[in-house]
């Protein structure tokens, strides 16, 4: 199993981490920002949690 490999199969088993990390940088990236960027913040935040659910434990990454 390549380092890839173990990495995603991590982020699959610990999503919930994950989506509290995203949403804790996004809401500090909003305010440094001032809101400028709130639509592009929050379009990456769903993206990488998205990528995160659907990660699984097969090849590839994804569940079955």
């Amino acid at each position: 199993m390549s380092i890839v490999d173990r990495v995603k199969k991590a982020l699959g088993q610990h999503s919930d981490k994950v989506h509290r990390g995203v949403d804790e940088l996004g809401g500090k990236l909003d305010e440094k920002t001032g809101g400028k960027y709130s639509d592009k913040i929050d379009k990456a935040e769903r993206k990488i949690k998205n990528m995160t659910d659907d990660r699984g434990d097969q090849p590839g990454g994804r569940s079955a």
